[in-house]
């Protein structure tokens, strides 16, 4: 008898997402059912106000879904405290936003050991300075985010999220607000970096080139997935 597969790195069962807006109450997702295999390169694609970056912070367990569940790596995130839920991101995840969210007091250097600080990873800076040579940001350790170019903070950023050797790295438009250039080089270090390390990656984009690079990509429209 065959061994069953793997359990998938994320399942979304029925997953709805409601938010407070101006007007009252906005449905944002509606019963999305999606699993994500473990390895797997998924490209969330639609258009803007589709409820894309929506789906990938519940999947991240940064916005819990109103009902449905979401499960990663084994865990349900619903029966998690918010507390619960940072230390999971923390030992598990690495998220890539696309403002990058990188502390401004903080060196490149500083950014990238800070998450390995707070799991008490003995060497942080040591692998902070390898992570940041691995994007060719070595001579850039001791300069502070408005000292980077948009494409470096970018690097910046990727090199954070992949610093803890995440086994779920979920990225939101990590290229949208870059130059052509500069884009396509952070999409060849988060692929670099996805293969590096083995990690499932789930990637929010509009761009078509990015998207095609997944092993899968999910269309969604009004906050449903759609064929």
């Amino acid at each position: 008898m065959s061994d069953s597969p793997p359990e998938p790195a994320i399942m979304l069962r029925d997953v709805g997402l409601t938010l407070a807006g101006n007007a009252g109450p906005v449905d944002i997702l509606h019963g999305i059912t999606l699993d994500v295999a473990r390895g797997e390169a998924l490209g969330l694609v639609g258009p803007s106000g589709s409820g894309k970056s929506s789906l990938l912070m519940v999947m991240a367990g940064l916005e819990p879904p109103g009902r449905g569940s979401v499960t990663a790596l084994g865990r349900d995130l619903g029966a998690l405290s918010e507390d619960g839920r940072a230390l999971f991101r923390r030992d598990h995840m690495g998220v890539v936003f696309q403002s990058f969210h990188l502390i401004p007091t903080l060196t490149a250097l500083e950014n990238v050991a800070l998450p390995l600080e707070l799991a008490h990873v003995g060497d942080a800076m040591s692998r902070a300075r390898g992570e940041l040579a691995a994007v060719g940001l070595a001579h850039r350790t001791g300069h502070y985010p408005a000292q980077l170019s948009g494409g470096e903070q970018g690097r910046v950023a990727l090199a954070r999220a992949a610093a803890t050797r995440p086994e779920l790295l979920l990225a939101d438009e990590p290229t949208g607000s870059l130059d052509a250039a500069s884009g396509q080089a952070v999409m060849d270090l988060l692929f670099d970096l996805r293969a590096r390390h083995g990690a499932t990656l789930v990637l929010v984009t509009h761009s078509p080139e990015l998207a095609a690079r997944c092993d899968r990509v999910v269309r969604i429209e009004d906050g449903r997935i759609v064929p």
